[in-house]
C-alpha cells in the first residue's frame, strides 16, 4: 500500500490499553497526518490514553497537533475496518489474541507496528509467522534499539580490535542481563494506573513473554542474529498484595478472573523470568525480574555484561549510580592501543575516559534520549520501511527466532526447566 496523495499516512491506534500506545505519539510526525482515528472499547483505558495524547498537545515546549477522532464501542473493531480511514494501525494494549486481530487488519490493507509480545502462547507462532511472511508490513515496537547504552554497546562489539569477539569458552555466560521494572511507576511524570488485566498472565503474557522480548532483541543485535538454542528456563511470581494491587489499578478487590492466583489477601504475579541459551553459539543469560514500587528518585535498572577476547564490557543504571547509565570497559589483558581502539569503535557516540580499572565510556549528548523519546523514534523507523516497501534485513527472521525461543522456554519452566 502507497501513502496518500498527500504523502502522509494515515494512522489509527485500536483499543490503546498500555501507555505505550500514546508515548507512540509524543511528538509529531511530518509522515503522518495529524488527524489519528482511535477505535476502542469504552472504560477508562481509552480515556487515559486521550488525556495522555492531549497533555502532548497542550504541553508548552513541542507541542503536537493531533486531532483525535475517536470511537468508542465493543465493536470498534469492526467500524475500524468498515471506515478503512487509516493505513497504519498501532497496536499496544491486551497481548491475547494479538495474531488474530493483525490477521484481521491485515484483511483490510493495514500495515501493523504492535508492541512486545507479539505473541503470549506457542500456539500462536504459525499465525505470526503468517503474517510476517505477507504485506502489509508488520513490525514489532522494540525501543531498546535505541537505547544510546546499547547503541554504544553494538559499536564496540562489531570492533574486533577494541573487543576481540566474544569470550566462548569457559563457564562463565559470555553475555549476562539482568533488569528490574516496576508495577507501579511514574510515565509522564504522574502515577502510571494499569488495567486489571495487567495481572492476567492469560491476557498479558507471562514473564518468559513479557520484557524478555527486549533482552533477547538486544542478544540478537549484539551476536548478528544466529541460531538461537534454549539452554535452562524458568519463571517465579512477584507477590503484589491487595492494598498495592488497588493503589496500581484503583481497584480496592481482586477481579474474579484473577482468583486462580490469589491466595488471602495477595496476588502471585508470575511476571518474573531467568534464560539461558545459546545464540549463534554465545552462551547468554538474562533475567528479568519485577518489583512493586519503583524507589523514590529512582526507576527501573539494567545490568549487562559483555565477556570479550580483549575487553569486559559492563553496564550498570540502578541506585550505586544515581539511576546515571555507567559503561566501563575493561583490557583483558595490558593493551596500550585499548584506549584508541575503543575510540574509534565509539567515534561520534561516545567518549573515553580512563579510570582505575580500565575505560569508562561517556555517552555524547549528541545521541542521549530517554525511553519514552524511543517510541517515537521506533516509529520513524517503521515509516521508513513502509516508504521503502520492505522492512529491514534480518527483521522477519530474527523475530521469529525470538519468539520460537521464548515461547520453548515458556514451556520448559512449566516443565521445571
Amino acid at each position: 500500500m502507497a501513502a496518500p496523495r498527500n504523502g502522509r499516512y494515515r494512522l489509527a491506534i485500536l483499543a490503546p490499553g498500555h501507555f505505550h500506545a500514546a508515548l507512540a505519539l509524543r511528538r509529531s510526525h511530518p509522515r503522518l497526518d495529524d488527524a489519528v482515528h482511535v477505535y476502542a472499547p469504552e472504560g477508562p483505558e481509552v480515556e487515559a490514553f486521550l488525556a495522555l495524547v492531549e497533555s502532548f498537545n497542550a504541553r508548552a515546549e513541542a507541542p503536537t497537533r493531533w486531532r483525535l477522532a475517536t470511537y468508542r464501542g465493543a465493536d470498534y473493531l469492526e467500524r475500524a475496518l468498515a471506515q478503512r480511514a487509516a493505513d497504519v494501525a498501532i497496536l499496544a494494549g491486551r497481548n491475547d489474541g494479538k495474531t488474530a486481530l493483525i490477521e484481521r487488519l491485515h484483511g483490510a490493507g493495514l500495515h501493523v507496528l504492535a508492541d512486545k509480545p507479539m505473541l503470549t502462547d506457542g500456539a500462536e507462532l504459525d499465525r505470526l509467522r503468517g503474517v510476517l511472511a505477507r504485506p502489509p508490513l508488520v513490525m514489532e515496537l522494540m525501543t531498546g534499539r535505541h537505547e544510546p547504552a546499547n547503541r554504544i554497546l553494538n559499536a564496540i562489539v562489531r570492533s574486533g580490535e577494541a573487543f576481540g569477539g566474544f569470550a566462548v569458552a569457559g563457564p562463565e555466560r559470555a553475555i549476562r542481563l539482568r533488569g528490574t521494572h516496576h508495577l507501579h511507576k511514574l510515565v509522564n511524570g504522574a502515577p502510571l494506573v494499569r488495567p486489571p488485566w495487567y495481572f492476567d498472565v492469560r491476557v498479558q503474557g507471562e514473564g518468559m513473554v513479557d520484557v524478555t522480548t527486549h533482552m533477547v532483541d538486544q542478544v540478537q543485535a549484539l551476536t548478528g542474529g544466529g541460531v538461537l538454542e534454549l539452554v535452562e528456563a524458568r519463571q517465579w511470581p512477584t507477590t503484589v498484595p491487595r492494598a498495592a494491587f488497588a493503589e496500581i489499578t484503583g481497584l480496592d478487590t481482586f477481579p474474579p478472573e484473577l482468583r486462580p492466583a490469589v491466595e488471602g489477601d495477595e496476588l502471585a504475579l508470575l511476571c518474573n523470568a531467568g534464560l539461558r541459551f545459546l545464540a549463534g553459539g554465545v552462551p547468554v543469560e538474562i533475567e528479568s525480574l519485577w518489583d512493586l514500587s519503583q524507589p523514590v528518585g529512582g526507576g527501573d535498572t539494567h545490568y549487562a555484561t559483555l565477556r570479550g577476547n580483549r575487553a569486559t564490557l559492563t553496564v550498570a543504571d540502578g541506585p550505586e549510580t544515581g539511576h546515571e547509565v555507567r559503561i566501563v570497559a575493561r583490557p583483558i589483558a595490558d593493551e596500550p592501543d585499548c584506549a584508541a581502539a575503543l575510540a574509534r569503535a565509539v567515534e561520534g557516540l561516545a567518549r573515553i575516559v580512563p579510570v582505575a580499572d580500565g575505560y569508562r565510556i561517556e555517552i555524547a549528548d549528541a545521541i542521549r534520549s530517554g525511553h519514552e523519546e524511543h517510541f517515537a523514534m521506533v516509529l520513524d523507523r517503521f515509516l521508513a520501511a513502509l516508504d521503502a516497501g520492505r522492512l529491514p534485513d534480518g527483521e522477519v527472521r530474527n523475530c521469529l527466532a525470538k519468539y520460537t525461543l521464548l515461547s520453548e522456554a515458556k514451556a520448559a519452566s512449566h516443565a521445571g526447566g
